[in-house]
């Protein structure tokens, strides 16, 4: 039984009442008064109860009685049964078994408790505490962002309503006052025409007149008035109603177009070869650290192109474009069309390989191992940098020698061409190098335009967001950006190949850290894969490094 406490001092009651404690059992190690003795002894009538009192007790180890022999306690244990065992047990059911004693068995299992105890409570608790209050910070910043979420799209509603009040509200007025302009010629013309019939009909009057007549004066001295009095029979003002044009797409877009005024509502789905992620709880980690090194044999090593959480598309200055896994294992190859080299590739939404021939001036897709020409490009321009977007399209970077511009080609159709910004300049210096591209979650296409040494980035509108020159990051080198990608948290990540390092920005670009302690030489090759885990490709060892750079 537990323990009283009383005002002055604790009183030990005795284990099978709330008497206090008189006496002591050592073989069992219980507390006992006076009339308890006799209960205990005869509740374990088997064993042998060594009864003293209270204050001559000995704290010893309470062997169990042994379920095969009475009034037998088991003081060893049979190591080939995984049982404790009595000494008669041993000339009986496990005789000839190897047995050691029990307290030895006991000591070494404090031991093993002793030691996971520790491990509990300096180790896993302490873990899981983190981990729960990590969990706890993401439950917070989840509901704080879906709040977010909410609001926005609350105030992005009435914004939607106000815009289409507003068209309306324009639209109405203007077919009543083209309306009213269109009825007001008609009218004018029509009272023109009402005042004009009796003049015709007094002519015809006098023509008849002159008919019946035997007067031949009057008859020679007539005067035709048909040219006079045919003026103003046609209308004199092109009358044209302007046309209503509606088009309405469930789930796509609607739009609607009188004359020169135009509103259009469009969705866009955006998908990829995994889930879209809209945003992302992950955060950086203070100390990226590099998964593996794989080395691929390729000198100098250009592109790389994640394929999955294992593969990647890699390629150098040699017409063959190689699949290796993490372990550097060539799991395929490919000859490409190209005379020297692709300068970049990509990997469409269904898994396909698709890389730019300069030299043919074409964009190949590698389907099942056969190469198709997907697109061939006008005269003058060549294919350099690519990207897929999230739509499922292909952003390209043409170029002519001198001028670069980005096309986007969707369902084998060029959708729109980004080269000059609102006041019709052009958005890229001209020069003898080429654009990468990277197309982040909210739309914006991220350009690392090598000429330059500049980080441009356009919004959907293709419009100038900012640009990014590396001078946050203060490095001791000149800022050459190449290989650009985005995550699934819309960080824009930039390889810059002269400080070896990646330049990591968040979707604003604000510059948040640099990636320079994972030994990177000459980074070239960039790409992410479906665990977002960076594959940095060095240009000159033929290294590729798998970064972890997130939680």
């Amino acid at each position: 039984m537990a323990s009283t406490t009383s005002l002055f001092q604790d009183v030990i009651t005795c284990d099978l009442c709330d008497n206090p404690t008189q006496k002591f059992c050592n073989d069992c190690q219980e507390n006992l008064c006076l009339d308890c003795v006799s209960k205990h002894v005869e509740k374990y009538s088997s064993l042998t109860h060594n009864i003293v009192s209270y204050k001559n007790k000995e704290i010893q180890m309470v062997f169990p009685e042994c379920e095969v022999h009475p009034n037998q306690r088991c003081e060893a244990y049979c190591q080939s049964c995984e049982v404790p065992v009595c000494i008669k047990c041993f000339f009986s059911n496990h005789k000839g078994h190897d047995a050691v004693e029990l307290s030895n068995v006991v000591a070494n299992k404090k031991k093993i408790i002793k030691k996971e105890t520790k491990e509990l409570e300096t180790v896993i608790i302490p873990k899981f505490q983190e981990s729960e209050v990590n969990i706890r910070s993401k439950a917070s910043k989840c509901s704080a962002k879906f709040d977010e979420i909410e609001r926005e799209t609350t105030k992005q509603r009435q914004f939607w309503h106000n815009e289409v009040d507003d068209f309306f509200d324009k639209l109405d007025p203007l077919i009543k006052s083209k309306k009213v302009e269109n009825m007001t010629i008609l009218e004018t013309h029509q009272g023109e025409l009402t005042s004009l019939i009796p003049k015709k009909k007094k002519a015809v009057e006098e023509n008849k007149q002159i008919l019946k007549t035997n007067r031949v004066s009057e008859v020679t001295d007539y005067k035709s008035k048909t040219e006079y009095l045919n003026i103003c029979t046609d209308c004199p003002v092109d009358i044209r109603i302007p046309f209503l044009k509606t088009n309405t797409v469930m789930g796509k877009e609607l739009s609607v177009e009188l004359g020169e005024y135009r509103a259009t509502l469009t969705q866009v789905l955006h998908s990829g070869l995994t889930d879209e992620v809209y945003f992302s709880l992950r955060e950086l980690l203070d100390k990226p650290r590099v998964i593996t090194t794989t080395y691929t044999g390729i000198k100098p090593l250009w592109r790389v192109v994640c394929v999955g959480a294992d593969e990647v598309w890699i390629s150098g200055e040699d017409p063959n474009i190689r699949r290796v896994d993490i372990h550097g294992s060539i799991k395929d190859s490919i000859e490409t069309t190209c005379t020297a080299f692709p300068d970049d590739m990509v990997v469409t939404r269904q898994g396909y390989l698709m890389y730019g021939d300069a030299t043919n001036r074409s964009l190949i897709i590698v389907r099942d191992g056969k190469a198709e020409v997907m697109a061939t490009i006008s005269k003058d321009w060549t294919p350099r940098g690519l990207c897929r977007t999230r739509s499922g399209g292909i952003l390209i970077n043409l170029h002519n020698g001198k001028q670069n511009k980005i096309v986007h080609l969707t369902e084998n159709r060029v959708k729109e061409e980004i080269f000059k910004d609102n006041s019709k300049k052009d958005i890229f210096k001209n020069g003898d190098d080429m654009l990468l591209l990277s197309e982040n979650n909210n739309g914006d296409i991220c350009v690392s335009d090598l000429y330059a040494n500049t980080v441009i980035v356009l919004d959907n509108t293709r419009r100038i967001r900012f640009q990014y020159d590396g001078t946050p990051a203060k490095k001791k080198k000149p800022f050459v950006p190449t290989k650009i990608v985005t995550d699934s948290m819309s960080h824009i990540i930039i390889a810059d190949y002269n400080n070896n390092c990646l330049h990591i920005l968040d979707e604003d670009g604000q510059f948040l850290k640099c990636v320079d302690s994972c030994g990177l030489d000459k980074p070239c090759g960039l790409s992410l894969d479906s665990k977002d885990r960076l594959w940095v490709g060095m240009a000159y060892s033929g290294e590729v490094k798998v970064i972890q750079y997130m939680e």
